[in-house]
């Protein structure tokens, strides 16, 4: 064998394995990223999830593109079923815990990932407003987690992972918790477990946010039945009055076509149903939905079912109480509204009470000799606040002077002859009644300065706490009829904040009432202008200090509780990212 010949062998026994060896790391990295790629396709089509891979064989590279998405819960009337069913295949993803639940999603960007193993793929996380995100869980029966709170509000974004924030009903298990930071962007990061045991409320809850305003109670038998009769007589009236017209009218119309009746007739009956309703609508409980921006809507809801879905359930106008840069009236019902909604199991609102409507609550604003001037109070039950008059001795000295004069008078008559008798009888008659009407006159004159005296002192009288000036004010509306008797402050705020929903006229007179309160109340005190204002419209008042009172009942409730830590934590991060 030649040289060349054994050359060329050596370079086949040797090269042909080498060449083999070279390619053997491509060959394992190709079947290892094809693996890969087949792993995570599974995944996706496990979880359901669209996205685009790519996959590069040589570097042991694998893209995948999958979509980022901001999501919100389904609407609680119009999608029962998915607001309260959690998802049947929820992605087993790291970093999809969000899919637990059915959302309304929509995309709004896209996460390119370079993986080299399935184990490293991440799923994208969601924003979602924080606020909707507790709501829906505390809908569905989640309890808050004080610890937690109280952690996250203090700590903020330093809050250790893992720290609970919502548990289960059972308390036994964590339903949201602080996730880690990786994809967060510098938004605070959560996740969320979930089990469809877990969920204990149902659509006739009331959802968070809302409150419910109770109608006024019923009228009592007698005044029922004296309605009715005095209707049914009204009833005869309208009969017999209609008789006659609708005599009247067959003669008229004998000449026109029928084309006018059937022209009058629609809105005689969209009057009669408009009337009908708002007759049912006072009658009838309504429920108010509210943000942090004061009342987003107010439905009226049919008092025989529960409310369950939109179609037992009437929406009203409520414009006027809106909140607008000029106007007050939203922010007043809304403030009443929250401190009637807010009790000791309440541990989320959206509305904050505005700083300025707490101090004026707390603040002792009414004079106590106001209300025993108008009537309101006793004057055994206020301190001395005005000054004290007896004339009695002034009286009995001035008629004893007058008798003295008259017996003098009448004595140096007698010794008179008939003529000058007549005369001096005349006269002493006619300087008695100018006597007593200068009296009348000076008793007038002094009476009606006293009056304003007493005015004075009743302004500066000293000022009673609002709780005690609302008690007071129930009482007086209650003996006049204005108030039921049965109702506490509490129950006839509701009354009061379901007819402002209704009645626009009475809203904005209230909200006008509190104005003015407020306004004499930065001012230093009550004027005589503000006085005159409580002595034409006492009943607003009165109504007014009911909303006053149970505001300032709701200023300290909840300080340092779970209800403040919560909300505070709320209005720091608006949107979170969930995953």
């Amino acid at each position: 064998m030649s040289s060349s010949d054994q050359a060329q062998n050596i370079i086949t026994i040797i090269g042909v394995p080498l060449a083999v060896l070279g390619i053997l790391p491509i060959l394992y990295n190709t079947l290892a990223t094809l693996a890969a790629l087949s792993k995570i396709k599974r995944m996706l089509r496990r979880g359901k999830l669209t996205a685009l891979t790519r996959s590069d064989v040589v570097n042991r590279v694998i893209e995948v593109e999958l979509p980022r998405y901001a999501v919100q819960p389904w609407d609680r009337f119009n999608h029962r079923a998915e607001y309260w069913q959690i998802s049947r295949q929820p992605s087993a993803i790291p970093g999809g815990s969000w899919t637990t639940f059915n959302w309304k999603t929509n995309t709004i960007g896209i996460k390119t990932q370079r993986v080299e193993y399935a184990d490293q793929l991440r799923q994208p996380q969601v924003d979602i407003a924080f606020q909707e995100l507790v709501a829906y869980l505390l809908d569905l029966g989640a309890i808050p987690d004080a610890h937690g709170w109280r952690l996250l509000r203090s700590t903020g974004l330093w809050t250790p992972m893992g720290c609970s924030l919502m548990k289960s009903p059972d308390s036994a298990h964590t339903a949201l918790a602080i996730a880690p930071l990786d994809d967060s962007d510098g938004h605070l990061s959560l996740k969320v477990t979930w089990e469809e045991a877990w969920t204990t409320r149902d659509a006739s809850a009331l959802p968070p946010y809302w409150i419910r305003l109770p109608p006024p109670p019923e009228k009592e038998p007698e005044e029922e039945s004296s309605a009715s009769a005095s209707t049914s007589q009204d009833a005869a009236r309208a009969e017999e009055t209609n008789d006659t017209d609708k005599l009247k009218e067959e003669k008229e119309e004998e000449g026109e076509g029928a084309d006018k009746m059937k022209k009058d007739s629609p809105p005689k009956q969209s009057l009669d149903s408009i009337q009908k309703q708002a007759e049912r609508n006072a009658k009838s409980p309504i429920v108010c939905q509210f943000s942090v921006d004061g009342l987003q809507s107010a439905l009226s809801q049919d008092a025989s079912g529960p409310l369950v879905s939109s179609f037992n359930v009437q929406s009203l106008h409520m414009e006027h109480l809106r909140s607008t840069g000029h106007r007050s009236h939203g922010r007043w019902f809304a403030s009443a509204a929250t401190a009637y909604g807010t009790t000791s199991q309440t541990v989320l609102w959206s509305y904050k009470i505005p700083d300025e409507i707490l101090a004026f609550a707390r603040r002792d604003t009414v004079p106590c000799g106001v209300l025993e001037v108008l009537n309101v109070v006793d004057s055994s039950l206020t301190p001395q606040w005005e000054t004290p008059y007896d004339d009695a001795m002034e009286f009995h000295e001035s008629v004893s002077r007058r008798m003295q004069e008259q017996r003098i008078a009448m004595a140096a008559e007698a010794r008179m002859d008939a003529a000058q008798r007549q005369i001096a009888i005349k006269q002493r008659s006619d300087r008695e009644m100018m006597q007593r009407m200068n009296e009348m006159r000076d008793r007038s004159r002094r009476d009606a300065q006293r009056r304003e005296t007493r005015r004075l002192e009743a302004l500066q009288s000293p000022k009673w706490d609002t709780k005690l000036v609302a008690e007071h004010n129930l009482s007086w509306l209650q003996a006049r009829g204005i108030m039921d008797r049965e109702l506490d402050l509490r129950e006839a705020v509701g009354t009061l904040l379901h007819r402002m929903v209704l009645d626009g006229e009475f809203a904005s007179s209230l909200c006008e009432m509190l104005d003015a309160w407020n306004a004499w109340a930065d001012n230093g005190g009550m004027r005589n202008a503000d006085f005159d204002l409580l002595c034409t419209r006492q009943d607003v008042f009165a109504q007014a200090s009911l909303l006053v009172a149970l505001v300032k009942d709701a200023t300290g409730a909840h300080e340092g509780t779970l209800s403040m830590d919560l909300q505070e934590c709320l209005r720091m991060w608006r949107v979170v990212r969930l995953g």
